[in-house]
């Protein structure tokens, strides 16, 4: 976080602007169906920081660089110095040849929401409290839960051709597990592009994931 030192009207704003916005009652309409928690989407918070941040005279920014990702959030009634800014280092999903643009578009919005949550203080308590503790990787196995998606014809048709396979052959619930966190990155990826076949695959999860704990039992 940055800011011109000399002019701390819009770091009161701000405040202001984040104590009326907590009190409001955002709903999370996120679903992470494997992982079991919800999460803020943009369109859940943003209409209500825009009317808040027009009531206080705070505009905010998204800037890139290609390295960095900022918020600058500006006092309107003020000087043009004085401002605030919240940055990200920018990280690119390691995908092998998404299309471009859809690949840009989704880390923006990623980078976008991330942001705002910084800034406002909006704490997704839900996904920290839901997040299993970190197991020792199974024998160096971890690698062959690495999807191999092709990059031709329809990517999330691939991507859930990919994971069936892996589902096909994994033998115990931690192999399961594996799969998703390994290549956790391209489903959340997946979920922004194509829901549709996100909730298909996270389906898949659960029943296969329902099969082998009905072996068990």
């Amino acid at each position: 976080m940055d800011g011109k030192e000399n002019n701390m009207a819009v770091y009161k704003k701000l405040q202001e602007a984040r104590a009326k916005i907590h009190k409001t009652k955002l709903t999370k309409s996120g679903k992470n169906v494997f992982a079991k928690f919800n999460y803020f989407e943009l369109a859940d918070f943003m209409p209500t920081v825009t009317e808040v941040f027009n009531e206080h005279g705070l505009c905010g920014v998204i800037s890139f660089t290609s390295d960095t990702a900022y918020l600058t959030i500006y006092n309107a009634d003020g000087e043009s110095n004085d401002f605030v800014t919240f940055t990200s280092p920018l990280v690119l999903a390691s995908m092998d040849r998404i299309q471009a643009i859809q690949s840009l578009g989704a880390t923006h919005t990623y980078f976008r929401r991330y942001l705002y949550l910084m800034a406002l203080d909006l704490v997704e308590n839900d996904l920290v409290d839901s997040a299993e503790p970190q197991k020792p990787k199974i024998e160096g196995k971890e690698g062959e839960w690495q999807l191999k998606v092709s990059t031709e014809g329809n990517w999330g048709e691939n991507v859930k051709k990919a994971t069936n396979l892996l589902l096909s052959i994994c033998g115990s619930v931690d192999d399961i597990n594996n799969i998703f966190k390994v290549n956790r990155v391209i489903y959340d990826k997946l979920k922004s592009e194509n829901n549709a076949v996100y909730e298909e695959i996270m389906n898949t999860f659960k029943v296969t994931k329902g099969e082998f704990n009905g072996i068990s039992k």
